[in-house]
């Protein structure tokens, strides 16, 4: 069977002639015109051929080949035995040669072949499938089959491949498709293991979110199959945990509230924990009458959130609400029921982002009753400020420290030594004693005599003296410093309480040897065996740290910006950050990101670059440091208000911290806005200086983004 071969190729064209036939010849040598010559006509001597042929070249053009055989089945051959012997490199040079020839083949041999690419452990091949997917969309793109994709997604998610993972999932959800929930599970839990992952997963499940809630409006019946779950969320959320990327994770939970996703029990931990990296204490205290009114069986789990909400109240400098929480978190646990109602449990909560009082205020549902038994989330951290035995809370020893830091700060050791009252009692009733004998050893560890005086004088009053012990090490350390004076009106005072003290070449011997029974210190009795670090320890750690911390009232600054950001009253938002710069107070992050969302929200993008002047002044001279997260804000800001000049600074910021940048991100939203941007225009038909400038940043971005 003869086949007519046809391939466009740059060569030297000739007519060769023999009597009155003619063939069209492609010659590139003249090594290609004896092989021809030799070959195809036997050669000239003794041939017997009787005229001599006569050669008609012509110019180097495009033309086509014509000969005989049969290469379409050779070919067709070649590659199917090439995947059944999984000869990959063979394969790929063969489906090359033939779609080069002849197009691509047939639908189930291309689909084979990506299957085939898919199975591979190898990078390489991973990313030569991703290729063959680009080509086939170019041209026959009912060829991808959700199925085949979804396989090759799947490699690409177990061998840590995100970029072109997501550049895969993007092109299905351009389709209308998406894998399976529990696909996509799988795939979000691969990709979150890393840092660039995390940054492309949170970027994906944007975009799904937007495509989600666009069909939504236009009432898709295949709406619910592409609405992201919960699952997908929690694990969205817990890398921005782990990976300090809490701007990004704010964007995340306001989804969650536009989609209508419910927010579990795991939910509400990472919630939490975002809120405080964030600074966002009024965010987080609407759970608080939520979370305290469930059963006693939930204590351990959200044991961390109380932990958030305590630090929070730390950095905020606010003491009291500190000491209130550390002692009536067990109060509301006590007297509820240890389990919950079957209707309680099936009915979820609204609990409002910003302000309360906004109309159009957003609203996230919770079900904090609600558990996963199969998340891949591990439920509880660390425990630092406070942990769980027994179904009950206690503070640890460095949530004891900052306790006791921030009251010596104000001047209150009269309410400290209230405080501390009301703390052991809750001790006494668990079987743990000692706590004010270790608070006046740390106060005594740190030069602090007269507040451990102070502390044992309140103590005496009301009616509930320490032991000797404490009595001891004060005594102790007055007559080592000297302060002979104070130690002799201590010694007094531990007579009226019943204690006998030696005193001999300024050492102190309490001769009440049962009165130092029973004590003990603050100690973490669950999985780990090991003891948290002394009181005295977490003291002197918290002194030094305190000097390093923010401002607190950068968080009260920060707090305000945000809820007029959200309320869209930029005018006072902005007065409060001119307020900042007048007291010399550092904006922080949050501060920055707070504004530029609100301008964004409002398409004010002027105003952003005019942020990003001081931000770049602030960066240059002092210890400002911006996330990857504000750097993303920023360019797409810019990319939307068409300030490209401003857009190339950004990238070149994120390239010098070695920052990943979602191109295909960039890419869509360039497309979005400014597609038939100067289409037409070259740089030597720009009417201004200014704007020839700008062409040049705009074309020194599409290069970049590799948009044609």
């Amino acid at each position: 069977m003869a086949i007519k071969l046809t391939r466009k190729m740059f060569v030297n064209t000739c007519f060769v002639s023999f009597g009155s036939t003619q063939f069209l010849v492609g010659l590139n040598s003249n090594h290609d015109t004896r092989f021809f010559l030799g070959k195809s006509f036997g050669g000239f001597e003794g041939s017997g051929f009787i005229s001599r042929p006569r050669f008609f070249c012509r110019a180097t053009c495009m033309e086509r080949l014509s000969w005989e055989g049969s290469s379409h089945e050779v070919l067709l051959s070649k590659l199917k035995n090439a995947l059944k012997d999984l000869k990959l490199d063979e394969a790929w040079e063969t489906f090359n040669d033939f779609k080069r020839l002849y197009g691509f083949p047939s639908h189930l041999l291309v689909s084979r072949f990506i299957t085939q690419l898919s199975y591979s452990t190898s990078p390489h091949w991973l990313l030569k499938a991703c290729d063959l997917v680009m080509m086939v969309l170019k041209e026959k793109s009912n060829h991808l089959q959700p199925d085949i994709l979804t396989k090759l997604v799947l490699s690409l998610a177990r061998a840590q491949m995100p970029i072109p993972l997501s550049m895969i999932l993007r092109l299905m959800l351009e389709k209308g498709i998406l894998p399976p929930m529990y696909v996509l599970h799988l795939l979000f839990l691969h990709m979150v293991k890393t840092e660039v992952g995390t940054c492309i997963a949170s970027n994906l499940l944007v975009e799904i979110c937007d495509y989600y809630m666009r069909i939504c409006s236009g009432k898709s019946h295949r709406a619910n199959l592409l609405k992201p779950d919960t699952m997908i969320f929690n694990l969205v959320l817990d890398s921005c945990v782990r990976f300090a990327s809490s701007l990004k994770g704010q964007q995340i939970i306001e989804l969650m509230s536009q989609t209508g996703v419910v927010a579990d029990a795991h939910s509400i931990i990472i919630i939490a924990q975002i809120h405080e990296l964030n600074g966002q204490r009024d965010e987080l205290k609407k759970f608080k009458d939520h979370v305290t009114t469930l059963p006693v069986a939930f204590v351990s789990h959200y044991r961390q959130y109380l932990e958030c909400l305590l630090n929070l109240h730390f950095k905020f400098d606010d003491i009291e609400a500190a000491a209130e929480l550390l002692l009536g978190m067990n109060r509301s646990w006590e007297s509820r029921p240890t389990k919950g109602s079957a209707k309680d449990y099936q009915k979820p909560c609204f609990v409002p982002i910003g302000s309360q009082n906004l109309r159009n205020g957003l609203k996230i549902q919770v079900m904090l009753e609600h558990q996963q038994n199969d998340s891949v989330l591990k439920a509880e951290g660390k425990p630092d400020l406070v942990f769980c035995r027994d179904k009950k809370l206690f503070p640890s020893n460095r949530a004891l420290s900052k306790l006791i830091n921030g009251y010596k700060r104000h001047g209150k050791i009269n309410e400290l030594s209230k405080f501390l009252l009301g703390l052991k009692t809750e001790l006494d009733s668990s079987g743990q004693s000692g706590l004010l004998s270790d608070v006046i050893d740390a106060c005594i560890s740190l030069g602090w005599m007269e507040i451990a005086h102070d502390i044992l004088d309140d103590m005496e009053s009301a009616g509930d003296p320490i032991g000797c012990s404490a009595y001891e090490a004060l005594l102790t350390a007055y007559y080592k410093r000297n302060m002979f004076r104070e130690g002799d009106v201590l010694l007094k005072q531990s007579r009226k309480a019943g204690f006998v003290m030696d005193v001999a070449n300024n050492s102190v011997i309490c001769k009440n040897v049962a009165a130092n029974a029973g004590r003990s210190s603050l100690c973490i009795k669950g999985a780990s065996s090991i003891c948290q670090p002394t009181l005295s320890e977490c003291l002197v750690q918290e002194v030094s740290d305190s000097e390093k911390a923010i401002s607190p009232i950068t968080y009260e600054l920060n707090s305000s910006i945000y809820f007029f950001t959200k309320a869209k009253m930029m005018g006072d938002a902005l007065n409060i950050y001119r307020r900042m710069q007048k007291m010399k107070i550092q904006p922080t992050e949050q501060t920055y990101m707070y504004l530029v969302c609100g301008y964004s929200s409002l398409e004010m993008y002027r105003h952003i670059t005019i942020l990003w002047g001081d931000m770049k002044r602030i960066m240059e001279s002092s210890t400002l440091t911006v996330s990857s997260d504000l750097y993303e804000f920023l360019l797409l800001s810019f990319l939307r208000g068409g300030y490209f000049e401003r857009v190339m600074e950004v990238i070149g910021y994120m390239n010098k911290c070695n920052m990943h940048i979602d191109k295909w991100m960039c890419k869509n939203e360039y497309l979005k806005f400014h597609k038939n941007l100067y289409r037409s225009l070259n740089a030597s038909k720009a009417r201004t200086e200014a704007q020839g400038k700008r062409l040049e940043h705009v074309q020194a971005f599409k290069k970049w983004a590799g948009i044609n």
